[in-house]
């Protein structure tokens, strides 16, 4: 048996000697397992739920009897945002940004339901997740356990008798490393089975795996500074100071100043000033309700060119399903430039969050870990792009409707009397516009593509930790 396993060894009858180790350990454990466990149900839960409820949306659109087709633009549909197997672990900023979305003509609406309402009755810190667990509360048992693995070396006068029988700094360090490996690899485990449970689901094994190891990198980051601190200093209280202090900064300080330099750096105009200046330019398209609005008099009077005819009554299409469609049309080019504006700079208030990866493992591992389960801005952007792409097309297919099945005389006297109201209705098989929506993360190598920068400050991090705790230990005096 090697020195470093000998000295892991007996690391660990330490900590098992001590009650309050245990009582820490033991406590960790059940919240994690219990933590992983109804997460898993509740986003297995929620899974099924959507789609269900997706499932109801559609047919509830399809069943709708013969009416008017403006009135089924109208009507509406929903779409629903189906969490990734991956949310398991990092629901991201799924429990913020809403799971649903109403679409419907002339507007785009944004996303409800978000889980985030909850949080003030949670206190605050909403939802207690595995990755939230991971990325908060798990690196201070590594303090806890990790600070005093050299200096109670020293405290029990045994560092120098060990120097002196021949086991050098290096190993020494190498065996406490080792133990403080092991328990990082214990205590991942439950991220080891939300990672199989995810690929069970369909996800892909590279980016669950991908995932585990960001969160295992994380916690080694941990267990390599707790060693570095305690071989650099001679006092528990110091060490445990200063990894407390360092705690802090780089997860409560640090990404509260990133927030506040992001949204100080990059700031967003006010949604009441956005609405202002959006409703100002769609009043300019005109109002695709009113066939005789001004704004559509070129458009009439190319359409009366083109079919060789002198009154709107005389074409073979629906004059007021045209407008219909060429409003809509004008309307989703603006509305689109107005979300594209706001999406670019949420995403460059994230990546100017992101760059404080660099002085904060927990950022980076943060970021890797949304990237990675799907659970990012990104792919919310992506949901809402194609929840509007969905929006537009049922929208214009009952427009075509409007102009194909559905006389334009029939359709201005659709308020005279019950006859009336009967002949300005369409068959309901025009309703199969609507076309199936089932949103899936982006595939397992672009998400990794996202992930690779933070990934890449969490192997640095740790080797930098590792390279500077050797060097330090190879120094070690009793």
């Amino acid at each position: 048996m090697s020195s470093a396993v000998r000295i892991a060894r007996e690391e660990w009858r330490q900590w098992l000697r001590s009650r309050l180790a245990v009582l820490s350990f033991a406590v960790f454990t059940i919240l994690l397992l219990v933590t992983t466990v109804l997460t898993t149900l509740d986003v297995q839960e929620a899974r099924h739920l959507r789609l269900h409820q997706q499932g109801q949306a559609e047919e509830a659109f399809y069943s709708q009897p013969d009416r008017h087709p403006h009135r089924m633009v109208h009507y509406g549909h929903y779409v629903f945002r189906t969490p990734p197997p991956l949310a398991m672990f990092e629901p991201g900023v799924d429990s913020v940004t809403g799971q649903s979305l109403f679409l419907e003509g002339h507007r785009q609406n944004s996303a409800m339901f978000a889980d985030a309402r909850a949080e003030p009755r949670a206190g605050g810190f909403g939802p207690l997740s595995p990755a939230k667990l991971y990325h908060l509360f798990l690196p201070l048992l590594i303090i806890a356990l990790g600070h005093g693995v050299i200096l109670r070396e020293r405290e029990a006068r045994t560092l120098g008798p060990l120097l002196s029988q021949g086991v050098t700094g290096a190993h020494l360090y190498r065996g406490k490393l080792l133990a403080l490996g092991a328990l990082v690899g214990f205590l991942s485990l439950p991220a080891l089975f939300s990672s199989i449970a995810a690929t069970a689901l369909g996800e892909s094994l590279i980016a669950s795996m991908m995932l585990y190891i960001a969160n295992v990198l994380y916690l080694g980051i941990w267990a390599a500074l707790a060693l570095s601190v305690s071989i650099a200093t001679r006092a528990r209280g110091v060490a445990l100071g200063i990894l407390s202090a360092v705690w802090v900064l780089t997860v409560l300080v640090v990404p509260r100043v990133g927030v506040t330099s992001a949204s100080a750096t990059l700031p967003t105009e006010g949604k009441i000033l956005t609405d202002m200046r959006m409703n100002d330019d769609l009043r300019k398209l005109g109002d695709g309700h009113n066939a005789s609005d001004p704004a559509f008099a070129q458009l009439r009077t190319d359409l009366l060119a083109q079919y060789n005819v002198n009154r709107v009554e005389d074409l073979p299409v629906n004059f007021r399903g045209i407008v219909a469609s060429k409003s809509e049309t004008d309307l989703t080019a603006t509305l689109n430039a107005y979300a594209e504006k706001r999406m670019k700079r949420e995403l460059a208030q994230a990546g100017h969050l992101a760059a404080y990866g660099l002085v904060s493992p927990y950022l980076a591992v943060g970021g890797a870990s949304r990237h990675l389960a799907g659970t990012d801005l990104e792919t919310h952007h992506r949901f809402l792009r194609e929840a509007e792409t969905a929006r537009y097309e049922f929208v214009q297919g009952l427009n075509k409707a409007h102009i194909e099945k559905l006389s334009y005389v029939d359709d201005m006297n659709r308020n005279n009397g019950e006859e009336g109201g009967r002949r300005a209705r369409i068959d309901a098989a025009n309703w199969q516009v609507l076309e199936e929506f089932r949103f899936t993360p982006d595939s397992a190598n672009e998400r990794i593509s996202r992930a690779t920068s933070k990934l890449t400050w969490l192997v640095l991090w740790f080797l930098v930790l590792v390279c500077f705790g050797l060097i330090s230990a190879r120094r070690l005096t009793p």
